[in-house]
């Protein structure tokens, strides 16, 4: 059997603005569930909106499952004072597809690197203790094709098994999108396979 984990945790929404205080500097985190690097322009680009007057608008984020990617910005901050501190929260708190922005508002007292680390790193903590933390399965889709003959012992499959249908389309030739969670891919797999007159392709 594999061990490689199959589920893993995310948000199950945006988490609610919280507001850290250093030294007259004003630090709002922020985090959000993301499933593409083009939502983090979005959510950066509304923030410089409503915190117009704002000095920094710092950030980092994670994306994929098996496949990991990530970055971290420190717009303008001292280097590795700022972004890596927030990735640091991201990793520490186990979660993917996220985004966690930390706004920074100057008080006229320099924090100093360590200074700027902690606070940065607070204000990511405290957004995502704010949040709510969900888990998820790891899914793998497959695509099924058949004949229109051959639906039912498909169907039986899909129904004992307990899988997704993703999508379906039910012409002379019929295809069905399925997903299933990662540790059962393999018996899926070979379940369909030995089904005379079945393809399955995973996706």
């Amino acid at each position: 059997m594999s061990t490689t984990p199959d589920t893993y945790k995310t948000l199950e929404e945006a988490s609610p603005e919280v507001l850290y205080k250093e030294k007259n500097s004003k630090f709002f985190g922020y985090a959000f569930p993301i499933s593409s690097e083009d939502e983090v322009k979005t959510h950066i680009e509304r923030l410089k909106k409503e915190h117009f007057s704002a000095r920094h608008w710092c950030y980092a984020w994670q994306l994929g499952t098996t496949k990991i990617s990530y970055r971290a910005n420190d717009d303008g901050e001292p280097n590795n004072s700022a972004g890596m501190p927030i990735y640091g929260q991201i990793q520490s708190f186990d979660i993917t597809n996220v985004l966690v922005v930390v706004v920074r508002y100057f008080g006229g007292v320099k924090l100093g690197v360590g200074g700027l680390i902690s606070a940065y790193r607070e204000g990511a903590k405290l957004a995502l203790e704010a949040s709510s933390i969900i888990e998820k399965t790891i899914d793998v889709h497959f695509n099924i094709t058949f004949d229109y003959k051959n639906m039912n012992k498909v169907m039986r499959v899909i129904k004992e098994k307990n899988l997704n249908i993703v999508s379906q389309k039910m012409e002379e030739n019929c295809r069905i999108e399925i997903s299933t969670r990662k540790k059962n891919a393999e018996m899926i797999f070979a379940i369909f396979t030995n089904l005379f007159e079945v393809e399955i392709k995973e996706i």
